[in-house]
């Protein structure tokens, strides 16, 4: 098991992590607990190969692992296996279960997974596993649910082209934009945005410019949401812009792809 850490290592093991190793062992496994600080400690509970749970609080955890995996597993173009699928860059990677701690990341209600350390226990034991889409991009990281990008009083303005499809050129302001894998970016401020759809091999895109309707006495604005679904997308910001990627916050300074890898990533569910 390994549990995600922000602050100091070596911090007694939360009472989730303790549970959920006691219902391990009472099904005959053998469990080794581990901290990870750094890359390079997830890097090693990873090489060991063995079924591996996540203690986490946040989605961007979860994340933290994944990249890992992708990293070691990816591989060079040149070096391309024949028999990985042409809508794919990576292999399976290693199912995860996940165990919330303090809080529950989203991922474990958008994909139903288990949350209870006795559930999430029992899912491991059974070694049944749920095969999800998982976003890449080209900065190297991997997304999980999805991306927001601008929001709030501020509106932006960038090239959004999803496939061979302009969603923006530039030239108009966006209030907001989703890429979105899974159900956290339905609806962004009371707007519709998008119904993605975790497994479907495909990435949703939607933005939403406002359009200024002129009458004779005022003038009102109304909200254009575009939607489209496909296998990558391009952002182009003209200026820096907040985003928030599985809830980590960052400035967008610069083009960007993501990307989709249908069902590269599992993760234990109860036997059916």
């Amino acid at each position: 098991m390994l549990s995600l850490v922000d602050g100091a290592p070596g911090c007694a093991p939360r009472t989730q992590v303790l549970s959920c190793a006691d219902a391990l062992r009472a099904g005959g496994a053998d469990v080794e607990l581990a901290d990870a600080t750094s890359d390079a400690e997830i890097d090693e509970a990873l090489a060991t190969g063995n079924r591996l749970v996540v203690a986490a609080d946040t989605d961007s955890q979860v994340r933290a692992v994944l990249r890992r995996a992708v990293r070691r597993l990816a591989p060079p173009p040149s070096d391309r296996p024949d028999d990985l699928p042409g809508d794919r860059t990576v292999p399976d990677l290693p199912p995860l279960g996940v165990l919330p701690l303090a809080q529950h990341p989203q991922l474990i209600t958008d994909l139903n997974l288990p949350s209870t350390p006795k559930d999430v226990a029992e899912a491991v034991l059974a070694g049944r596993v749920q095969h999800t889409d998982l976003l890449r991009h080209d900065g190297g990281g991997v997304t999980i649910n999805g991306v927001r990008i601008g929001g709030g009083d501020r509106p932006f303005r960038g090239k959004i082209a999803l496939d061979d499809l302009i969603l923006s050129d530039g030239s108009e302001p966006i209030v907001t934009c989703v890429v979105a894998n899974a159900g956290s970016y339905r609806e962004i401020d009371g707007l519709g945005m998008c119904e993605p759809d975790p497994a479907d091999g495909q990435l949703d895109v939607a933005i939403a410019v406002p359009f200024v309707h002129r009458g004779l006495i005022k003038r009102r604005t109304r909200i254009e949401v575009r939607r489209a679904r496909g296998r990558a997308v391009a952002i182009t910001p003209m200026a820096d812009v907040p985003h928030v990627d599985d809830g980590t916050v960052t400035d967008l300074t610069r083009k960007r792809t993501w990307w989709m890898e249908r069902a590269a990533a599992g993760w234990y569910i109860p036997a059916a």
